[in-house]
């Protein structure tokens, strides 16, 4: 069984040690590595079983965050729902605050801290947090989007320990390059899909030797139904 308990034991200690929460990218691929069909598109790929693991994932988390992509392309609900936990804090990268205020992320009782760029458009920010939503305006990162590290020190401040990473490509991506996760769940379904890859930088920007790339270590894996789910700790 993925030790799901086990992997965020040191969350609180990683927090108070490095000014972020311990962060788990989990998400799901085909076998050549697809996360989605095309873009815009949702795309389920787990079976049931490594979805109750992705909840199981989720009540393990204090936080889960995702892209505006796949909020408008999947339009999540971020909860808890087939696994008895509590549900985690959703968090919505959207520099742009096109959250949809009609979305079932906004219909939660736990509604979306959503991180966005300073110079938000301030009537949508209003319309959003009257719905409940709390709007955290922050610098924008060298590649456009809203800062990762600031997003991750935001979230420490708010005495958040975990953070659940769930997509999508983009996303997943800027978490791998920047270096800032520390744990992997990945699901694989046996399908090839000939569709959208995690997005990483040019070869040039690491290192020849392939240690210098993104890997994991202590790695264990499992058969859920017809999927493998593979965990590790990241190290590059």
């Amino acid at each position: 069984m993925v030790p799901t308990e086990r992997l965020t034991a040191e969350a609180r200690e990683h927090r108070l040690k490095t000014g972020r929460p311990l962060v788990t990218l989990s998400y799901a691929q085909s076998l050549d590595g697809s996360i989605a069909a095309q873009p815009g598109r949702p795309l389920a790929l787990s079976g049931p079983q490594s979805l109750r693991l992705t909840h199981q994932l989720r009540a393990a988390h204090a936080a889960i965050l995702v892209g505006i992509g796949t909020v408008l392309a999947d339009d999540p609900q971020l909860t808890v729902r087939l696994v008895e936990g509590v549900s985690p804090q959703p968090v919505v990268l959207d520099s742009r605050l096109r959250t949809p205020l009609d979305s079932r992320l906004m219909q939660n009782p736990l509604k979306p801290w959503i991180a966005t760029f300073q110079d938000t458009d301030p009537t949508k920010k209003a319309q959003l947090e009257r719905r409940g939503a709390r709007v955290f305006p922050l610098p924008a990162s060298e590649q456009g989007g809203v800062s990762l590290p600031a997003t991750l020190a935001m979230l420490a401040g708010q005495g958040l320990d975990s953070l659940m990473v769930e997509g999508g490509v983009k996303v997943i991506g800027a978490f791998l390059s920047q270096k800032l996760a520390d744990l992997l769940v990945l699901t694989v379904a046996p399908v090839f899909v000939g569709g959208l890859h995690i997005r990483m930088p040019e070869r040039s920007e690491f290192p020849a030797q392939a240690g210098g790339f993104p890997r994991l270590s202590e790695m264990g894996c499992e058969i859920l139904g017809d999927d493998l789910v593979v965990w590790g700790r990241l190290v590059s």
